[in-house]
């Protein structure tokens, strides 16, 4: 015969899924008058990579900046764990943006320090470790991302590339939960490109990281995600899988895929355009 189960393996199994940790609800919101989301839902589960998808101006980083409190919906709900954010005040919002970091296209990084102190920024922020956990986390996080021939470079030294990887390790000082990438392959050669997208990759596999990926580019999509966002005139066109994405027969999808499959060679001249392998 069978044990019948108990009280407590009940209770796990009729347990509710787990809250996504990022949930978006029916957010709008409209720069002078003229709408940019409009509707927008979906949720990513921890540990889940969400590319969201579009051309250029659908609102793909306002998304990004809402869920980081530099701007507020005119409607709906934005949740982290289940916490509200949308009426949170900025001191509420700084002890979110503990647990949330943005790499922006730019890389913020500060241009009078190198590449050595940027990383150690946040660290020493935080004013629990002293001098020598310090320089041993960034050592740490200089290597995870493959810097160690630059430590000691200004910024302005570096290629965006490189920049960008930087930037990607001194968000990973703050110990975030979620890391939101906002257009990393924009203005970088697709070797550069490939390689961001390896580090982002290996973050997820060795670290767990839930990330937000905003992007264009569908080869970098591919290799990433879990989830798709495709945003179109500011509407939410597809979420879902990236499978479901591929096979998606929306008009707008298809083209989005069809214009994708197109690259211009590396250099000017005579040669036409090929299509993607």
């Amino acid at each position: 015969m069978f044990d019948s189960p108990s009280n407590e393996e009940l209770s796990r199994t009729l347990a509710e899924p787990e809250e996504p940790i990022i949930d978006f609800s029916h957010v709008s919101i409209a720069f002078d008058g003229r709408p940019v989301l409009e509707d927008v839902s979906f949720y990513v589960n921890r540990g889940q990579t969400l590319c969201i998808l579009g051309r250029s101006g659908v609102g793909k980083s306002v998304a990004l900046r809402m869920l980081m409190g530099f701007l507020k919906p005119d409607e709906g709900s934005i949740r982290i764990e289940g916490q509200e954010i949308t009426t949170l005040s900025e001191e509420g919002m700084r002890a979110i943006r503990k647990r949330i970091t943005m790499v922006f296209q730019n890389g913020a990084l500060f241009d009078s320090l190198s590449v050595r102190e940027n990383v150690a920024f946040p660290l020493r922020e935080r004013g629990d470790l002293n001098e020598e956990q310090v320089q041993e986390l960034v050592d740490r996080l200089i290597g995870l991302v493959g810097a160690e021939d630059v430590v000691d470079v200004l910024p302005s030294s570096l290629s965006t590339g490189r920049k960008r990887a930087v930037a990607i390790a001194r968000a990973l000082a703050a110990q975030p939960e979620v890391v939101l990438y906002d257009e990393p392959t924009t203005m970088v050669d697709p070797i550069i490109a490939r390689h961001l997208g390896d580090l982002i990759q290996r973050l997820k596999q060795k670290l767990g990281f839930t990330s937000i990926v905003v992007t264009h580019d569908m080869r970098f999509a591919e290799r990433l995600a879990d989830l798709v966002l495709f945003l179109h005139q500011g509407r939410a066109q597809f979420f879902g899988p990236l499978k479901g994405f591929m096979a998606s027969q929306d008009p707008h999808i298809r083209q989005f895929l069809a214009l994708d499959a197109y690259v211009l060679p590396s250099e000017l001249g005579d040669s036409p355009l090929v299509t993607r392998a």
